[in-house]
């Protein structure tokens, strides 16, 4: 809505690629990142977030992954000059934000403008994205005990979505599902409608036979994603149990 106000708005651009990326819509997330570059190809959050896509991007479709991406606009250069410098008068355009780039309540939000708190946050969301990475690694390799580890530190520097769920998968595996539950829970407090949280909530409850509140979850789900079929297919589990 405010870039329907404002086409080419940095902040609702750069905020908007977070949610998606949180929402693990990398594609558009990387759409939104490069286009906020060509409004202001100073802002640093835009190039870590295309650099985040990129390799998001890279891992779910391969190297063809350019391909499979909706089309960038083109700014126009009146937008380019109108956003290149921020108005000394124009209210909160150095205030930091209290929005995180994954949508986590209090975090700062780099908007390019708000120079002291992205140069003081950057080191640590960078060393978060790289922990996670790490985890994901060790998750393919099978490691999961050491994946929770690194995942845990990542958590410590960005409260992420997607690492919260990883974690959860990965005490899923190691029978952990008290730990598994709270992590989903987490999750869904930074994305309601979050379906791996979900899911995930629902296969741990379930072994915690907490069937009523499985079953809670996974027509959450459904109402999301209706034709999920590990969620339909869960469902009619817990209805036998």
């Amino acid at each position: 809505s405010a870039l329907e106000l404002v086409p080419f708005g940095i902040k609702p651009l750069l905020r908007r690629a977070a949610a998606y990326e949180a929402l693990e819509r990398y594609s558009l997330a990387y759409v939104d990142y490069k286009t906020a570059l060509q409004v202001d190809c100073s802002v640093q959050a835009a190039h870590d977030g295309v650099n985040r896509m990129t390799k998001a991007l890279l891992e779910k479709d391969g190297v063809n992954w350019r391909q499979k991406l909706p089309p960038i606009p083109t700014v126009p250069v009146s937008a380019q000059t109108r956003w290149s410098i921020p108005s000394a008068q124009a209210p909160g355009a150095n205030t930091p934000p209290a929005t995180a780039p994954h949508g986590e309540p209090g975090g700062n939000m780099p908007l390019g403008w708000a120079e002291s708190p992205i140069d003081q946050t950057a080191a640590g969301m960078e060393r978060a994205r790289i922990l996670k990475e790490e985890g994901n690694e060790l998750v393919k390799k099978g490691n999961h005990k050491k994946a929770v580890e690194k995942y845990s530190e990542s958590l410590k520097l960005n409260k992420e979505c997607a690492t919260y769920t990883n974690r959860a998968l990965c005490y899923l595996t190691l029978k952990q599902y008290r730990a598994a539950a709270l992590d989903c829970t987490e999750a869904l407090k930074l994305d309601p409608k979050n379906v791996k949280a979900l899911y995930r909530r629902a296969q741990a409850l379930k072994e915690l036979k907490d069937y009523k509140s499985s079953i809670a979850d996974i027509k959450s789900l459904l109402k999301t994603e209706p034709k999920n079929t590990a969620a339909l297919r869960l469902l009619q589990e817990l209805n036998r149990a």
